[in-house]
């Protein structure tokens, strides 16, 4: 039974209504006292509640007596529980042994033994490492293994006068903070929506591109260089039924080995020399049941590439330094603007993994491939660097859209992006100037040749240029003049500009009325790389 007393706030009246339950010898749970206020809890087994609020009453100053439901504490209690209940995230309450003093549903629901009194229990039976060593610093985030599961645990050290007497600790798991990662890394959805344009092979793209989707197999994503491989990869994962899962990046070709390593697979605790307290994951365990996207996997070297050839066999890995296996459930696409065949023939690619990554294939069309659908990205470019830059959209002739459509793009969709985003950008008139197109698309064909004919003054067959080494062979620097130098000139910008357009040695050698062996020759010596 528990009672609320109300009475008069002077000094003695708590103790005169303990002296009345002290003397019939009823027994206290708990009470509470605060100004104008005493609550009681008596064990349940008075059921003569009267007699009790009877004597009470007698008591000077008191001014009512009543029964109710819940102590102010217990109310607080409920309260809190309540609220602690419907936070998807296990938090656990511990004190400054690592004891449990109170614990959330979903802690309660990750422990998983519903039939053993949780408080009480020591956290160190679930968790991998000492628990003191949870308490050092202040707040903090660090990978622990939680019941064989990988976790992130933020420790919140309880301080007393200065002094640890306990913590807070929360886990996520690795999918809510790969989701987490990914909402970061896009702040909007990429589905094939996004993609513009009306072209046959466009279309017929997208269908592929959904069909795949359904089917969680690796995909592989080949094309140039700018032709919009990641936002493909995207569409992909958001056409999927793992859409609300994680959506991953990582180009393998931004960073060194070793850092690419512990990247991909993460690294255990004192795995080298500067290594995160408690380890990392590495994006496969971020990416569980969703999606893990690697950028120029052509770029990976041999080492990894057999790493990850282990992982795609059975989708487990060891984190580096780390001995216990982790098993993930992701879908790896990647993608690439080299050809890994050749790259196969050279040596510097696994025929394996090729085979294990290509179970499905989209190859992406370059620009120059799209027909119309050069204006339609014209104007949405136009229209969004417009927004970026704040000035109204400027509008576009026909006469600048078939200017675009005879230029070659070399860096397709990026390209035509970044030339037209400078141009609306310094652009003054209701239009886009035909004359400020034409100049942009000559300094890029010249940039672009520039680019071919330092390649060529600075290589030749992948080893610097030596005066006296190519003397034999016809070819100088530009401080020596001959005419083989200048015919080599003219070959790299004839095959520079036709090459893209006539894509295989046959195709080339058709339109320019020689051999393909010829042509094949003049493409090796020049350094372009044939089919």
């Amino acid at each position: 039974m528990r009672l609320e007393i109300r009475s008069n706030d002077r000094i003695g009246i708590s103790q005169e209504i303990l002296h009345i339950f002290s003397k019939y010898a009823w027994d206290i749970r708990a009470i509470e006292v605060t100004a104008g206020f005493t609550y009681v809890h008596v064990n349940e087994s008075y059921q003569d509640s009267s007699l009790i609020i009877e004597q009470v009453h007698l008591i000077d100053g008191v001014t009512s007596c009543d029964e109710i439901e819940l102590m102010p504490q217990e109310r607080r209690e409920n309260h809190l529980r309540t609220l602690l209940n419907r936070i998807p995230t296990p938090i656990f309450d511990l004190d400054e042994a690592g004891n449990i003093l109170a614990l959330n549903q979903a802690a309660i629901h990750l422990i998983d033994l519903p039939d053993t009194k949780l408080e009480g229990l020591s956290i160190s039976e679930f968790i991998d490492q000492d628990f003191y060593g949870l308490l050092q610093g202040k707040g903090r985030e660090q990978s622990i293994v939680f019941k064989q599961d990988a976790h992130i645990a933020e420790v919140s050290p309880v301080l007393v006068e200065g002094q640890v007497r306990g913590a807070l600790l929360m886990l996520r798991d690795m999918n809510s903070l790969g989701r987490q990662m990914s909402l970061m890394q896009a702040q909007k959805e990429h589905g094939l929506e996004q993609i513009i344009g009306q072209s046959e092979t466009i279309k017929l793209l997208k269908q592929q591109t959904r069909r795949f989707a359904q089917l969680h197999l690796p995909v592989l994503i080949q094309g140039e260089t700018g032709t919009g491989k990641e936002l493909i990869a995207r569409g992909l994962h958001q056409e999927s039924e793992q859409k609300d899962a994680a959506f991953l990046a990582l180009n393998c070709a931004a960073l060194p080995e070793h850092l690419l390593e512990s990247e991909l697979f993460g690294y255990a605790s004192g795995a080298f020399t500067g290594a995160q307290k408690g380890g990392k994951p590495g994006l496969l365990e971020l990416a569980d049941g969703g999606t893990l996207f690697l950028d120029e996997i052509a770029e990976m070297s041999v080492y990894l590439q057999a790493k990850l050839l282990r992982f795609l066999q059975d989708y487990r890995f060891r984190r580096v330094g780390g001995n216990r296996e982790i098993k993930v459930n992701v879908r790896i696409i990647s993608a690439t603007h080299q050809n890994l065949p050749q790259k196969i023939e050279e040596g510097r690619f696994r025929a394996d993994l090729y085979y294990r990554l290509n179970v499905l294939n989209l190859v992406l069309p370059a620009l120059r491939h799209r027909g119309n659908d050069i204006a339609l990205l014209a104007k949405h470019f136009i229209q969004s660097a417009a927004i970026q830059v704040n000035m109204p959209a400027p509008l576009i002739d026909e006469a600048s859209i078939a200017e675009l459509h005879a230029y070659t793009w070399p860096g397709n969709i990026r390209q035509l992006q970044n030339i037209l985003f400078r141009l609306v950008a310094l652009n003054k008139g209701e239009y886009l100037s035909l004359k400020d197109i034409k100049q942009s698309l000559a300094q890029a064909a010249g940039e672009m040749k520039s680019v071919k004919k330092s390649h060529l003054r600075l290589e030749y067959d992948g080893e610097p240029i030596i005066d006296n080494k190519l003397q034999g062979q016809g070819i100088r620097t530009q401080d020596d003049k001959t005419w083989a130098n200048a015919q080599a000139e003219f070959e790299v910008d004839l095959l520079s500009r036709l090459y893209p357009l006539y894509p295989s040695t046959r195709k080339l050698a058709k339109r320019l009325g020689v051999s393909h062996n010829k042509i094949a020759m003049k493409l090796k010596e020049h350094g372009f790389t044939s089919d």
